[in-house]
This record gives structure tokens, sequence and C-alpha cells, in this order.
């Protein structure tokens, strides 16, 4: 088994060499270390500055890959690429979760592994890739990868919602209800939870952070139970 990848071999996996390499420093920083003296800066504007570098990138590549295609189409495949667990997909491929900078505690509760430190830290070195070099090397980072999840689908794949709508809708049943169970964090980064409930069946629950991701999230969850054969539907 090969060890946590080092920061020199991430440079030559991100295809891009920093002139600022403070940047990246920051970039892999958590927000749980924003109160230690070692770290005063973390990641956080980085991260709001790399989700709409990626929401350019991915929509140019989009608009690119298929050309005729109408815009509701394009809008379903672009949220499929933007979505935490594709962000989630790239930070394992480059091993992110054993260069983070994070606190003891972070790190002890599984931070290294979590699918949203990781998204985060994504879209991070991406807001730093661009300040540091411009929209090249932040197009080139995300063509390299996020092209191969784009081909996946030949054809745009569902919102979650619908296919759960779908769902219960072929079986006769009531449209699924959901309902928000919590709504937290701060204004520019908050977390709302969200239960859905098809009738005859337990709950599932997801976090977003937006409503609508919550939702969806949510719904994906219950799809994914549901196609278990129901294993796992109580919540967790």
């Amino acid at each position: 088994m090969t060890g946590p990848v080092t920061l020199d071999e991430l440079g030559g996996k991100l295809g891009y060499k920093f002139r600022k390499t403070r940047l990246l420093d920051v970039a892999l920083t958590h927000a749980s270390l924003s109160d230690t003296r070692r770290h005063t800066e973390t990641n956080e504007r980085l991260e709001f500055l790399g989700d709409r570098v990626l929401g350019l990138l991915v929509a140019e590549l989009l608009l690119e890959a298929f050309p005729d295609e109408a815009e509701g189409a394009i809008a379903r495949r672009y949220a499929d690429l933007v979505k935490r667990e594709s962000l989630a997909r790239v930070a394992g491929d480059l091993q992110l979760g054993g260069v983070l900078h994070l606190s003891a505690g972070e790190a002890a509760t599984g931070g290294r592994n979590n699918p949203g430190v990781l998204a985060d830290a994504c879209e991070a070195i991406l807001g730093a890739m661009y300040l540091d070099g411009g929209l090249e090397p932040a197009r080139a980072f995300v063509r390299k990868h996020w092209t191969p999840m784009m081909q996946a689908w030949n054809e745009p794949p569902k919102d979650p919602k619908t296919q759960l709508q779908e769902w219960a809708q072929g079986r006769g049943l009531a449209l699924p209800v959901y309902r928000m169970l919590s709504a937290a964090g701060p204004a520019h980064k908050p977390m709302f939870r969200i239960e859905v409930e098809v009738a005859g069946y337990p709950s599932a629950t997801a976090e977003g952070p937006s409503k609508r991701d919550a939702e969806r999230g949510a719904a994906r969850a219950l799809m994914q139970r549901l196609a278990d054969g129901g294993r796992g539907l109580t919540d967790g």
C-alpha cells in the first residue's frame, strides 16, 4: 500500500507549480485551525472563490461538449459535476486527505476522509490556482479531472428529486414530503439538514449548503436505499 502523497507529489498531480506556495498552504488549511497561533488564515475564502471558478469552467466545458443540448439538460449535467461528491472524488484522486492541515480534533474524528472537508479543499485549491496563475491552469485542471466524469453519462442525469418523485408516482404513492430539520452555520456558509419521506417508508436525511442541495441529497440517499432493497432505510 502506498503512503500519503507528499506536497511535491501533489504538485505533480495538480499539473501546476505554484509561484506563491503560501496560497497552496492556505488552500490546505482547514477552518478547525482558525483559532490556533500557527494558522491564522484558513481555506474558507479560497473555497468561496474556487466554487465560482469551478462553476464557470464546468459550464464552459459542458457547453462545448454538448452544443445541441437544451439548457435544462445542461443544467442537470452541471449539477451532477459540481456536487460535493464529485469534488470529493477528485480530492480522493489527488490524495488530499494526507496533506490537509487539520486540528487534532478534526483529524481524530475522520476529517481526512470527510467528503465535505475534501470537497472544500478541492475548491480552495482551484481558487488558489486561479489567484496564482489565472484562469488557464484552473481550466486545465478542471478539464483533466472533470471530463471523465462528464463523459460517464450518455444522457443527462436526472435530478434525484425527480427520480424519487417518479418512483413514488409509478407505485401510486403520494409525492415525497421534505421537511427542514435544522439550519446552522454562519450566514456566508450555512448548512441545512433536510428529511424526505415517502408514505409507507422510513425517512432519509442529508445536509447541504442550501435547502435545494440538502433536499437533493436526501432524495439521493432514499433512492439509494430503495435500490438496495430497503436495507438500512431507517435514518441513522
